[in-house]
Parts: C-alpha cells; structure tokens; sequence
C-alpha cells in the first residue's frame, strides 16, 4: 500500500437535466476524521449516504465537502400571494375611500415584500433519484481524484522521511563510532577527573572515588540508546515501505527518537557527542514535522 498524504483537493462536475452539480473536496491534517457537508437545500437528505462512502476511504483528516447546484438558466416563473393581495387592495380601498391614500400603483404594489415571489421548479420522484444518483456518482469521482492527490503528495512526503531516516542513521553510526565511547578515552577523562579532585582534597577516599567514578562512567554510556534508535529506525523504514494509515505509529516513533536524542545529549561528557545529539534533534524535528501530514 502506499503512503498517503493527510492533504488534498479534487474537484468534479456533473450534469443533469436539473442543471449542474459541481462537488469541491477539501482535506488538511487531523487526529481523527472530522467531516463537514455543505449541501443544498433539498439534499440535505443525502449527508448520510455520503458520509459513509467517504469513510471507507479515508481514515484521518479534516474534510469539507461541498456542492454547488448550477439551474440551468430561464424564465423564471412569477407567484402571486392572492390571499395577500386581496387583503391590499381591500385596505387600499377603504383609506382612499376615507381619503387617507392614493390609489396604488402597479410598481408600488410590485415593492411589496411577499406579494410577489419565483417559483421553485419541483421535480417529481423520478427525476429527484435521477438527479441524487448523477450527485453521489460525481462525490465518487471527486474521492477517487482526492485520493489520488493524496497519494502522489504521499509519496513525496515517504521519500522525503527515507532520507531523513538515514540522516539519522548515519548519526547514530557515527554516535557509535565516536572516539569519547571508547572504553581507553572514558578511562583516561575519569583518571584525570579523579587526580584533580584527589589533588584538591588530601581527605578524599580514594577508593570510594574510583568506585563513584566508575559508577559514573556506566551512567554516562549511550549503548543502550543506539541500540534502540536502531530498533526504532528499522521500524519507521518497515512502516514506510509497507505503506497504509501509518501516521500515528510513525509519530509514536517520533517521539521517541526525540527521547533517545535528548538522553544522548544529557549523558554526553564529551563536546564531539553532545554536537551529533543536537544534530540528531534537529533532524527527529524535521522527520516529526513532516509525519504530521501523513495519514
């Protein structure tokens, strides 16, 4: 399965004797899958249907979907409020009658709100199933477009954290490799250490000292921490090569590169370490950044 990426747009248009439907999808990072419709008046009856079409495609994510309906163009057809017109003009009649009022006119009745309004086309069963079958039938060709988006964004972000990946292997190694690991250059930095302090202090057990110092020097061993930034580099580069929703496994791992970082540079008694335990932290940085867009 390929990775895919938690952003995306598609946008796809139908038509139908009842005009045009124009369906815009949507898709930026989320924890979860939050899903919000604008949909016509009328159609609202729709939502269901298209909720769970799209949750069977996509698992994480904010997505806003929206459909715009396009009339097709005429003349349109003009409703008379009689009821109301009827009370108007009897009204009318009485105050001009008392002297109160002119007689109306045609452009002051037309001003009056209500009196006058268009006519909404109706369509009968048949063609409101036609209509809602060409509607659901673009929301799936603008899914199959927005997954496809999402897919090619994807698989740019994969290549872009397998190379962060060896980035960060490649300093792991190096970590391992250091020339302050070795047992000969941590025995000579606490030989040193201890001769300072016994120097300053005539009344230091020296015995207790070489013990504290060594206890010291286990603390300060990084061995643990390398082995498991392999373990979790390994893991990270299965999850992208296996591909699916590996989002959140990957920013589990992610952070917990950024702990074994943060442990190299405390337990670092050498300036060389302590530089790739600052390197390493800006690229877990980078890796995490970029983990939050995949789904």
């Amino acid at each position: 399965m390929a990775v895919r990426s938690m952003t995306g747009f598609a946008r796809a248009e139908v038509e139908t004797p009842a005009g045009s439907f124009v369906w815009e999808l949507r898709a930026v990072n989320g924890k979860g899958l939050d899903v919000r419709f604008r949909l016509p008046q009328g159609m609202e009856h729709l939502e269901a249907d298209l909720r769970r079409r799209l949750a069977a495609s996509v698992s994480r994510g904010n997505l806003q979907a929206s459909l715009q309906w396009r009339r097709e163009s005429g003349v349109p057809a003009l409703v008379v409020n009689e009821e109301m017109l009827g009370k108007i003009l009897a009204m009318s009649s009485r105050l001009v009658a008392e002297g109160h009022a002119a007689p109306p006119t045609a452009d002051g009745l037309l001003a009056i709100k209500g009196l006058i309004d268009v006519a909404e086309e109706t369509l009968d069963e048949t063609a409101s199933d036609t209509r809602d079958a060409a509607v659901v039938g673009g929301f799936e060709d603008a899914l199959v477009r927005l997954e496809r988006t999402r897919r090619e964004e994807g698989a740019a972000l994969g290549s872009i954290l397998s190379t962060r990946l060896r980035e960060i292997g490649a300093l792991v190694e190096q970590a391992d490799r250091d020339p302050a690991r070795t047992t000969e250059a941590i025995a000579r930095r606490m030989k040193e250490q201890v001769e300072a302090l016994i120097a300053a202090s005539e009344g230091l057990d020296q015995v207790r000292l070489h013990q504290e110092a060594a206890i010291l020097a286990t603390k300060a061993d990084i061995r643990e921490e390398i082995d498991r930034l392999r373990a979790h580099l390994a893991a990270a580069g299965a999850l992208l090569d296996a591909g699916g929703v590996i989002g959140r496994r990957l920013d589990f791992l992610s952070q917990e590169f950024h702990r074994e970082s943060n442990t190299i540079c405390s337990k670092s008694n050498a300036a060389s370490l302590t530089a790739i335990g600052l390197d390493l932290k800006v690229l877990v940085d980078q890796f995490r950044e970029q983990v939050q867009n995949i789904e």
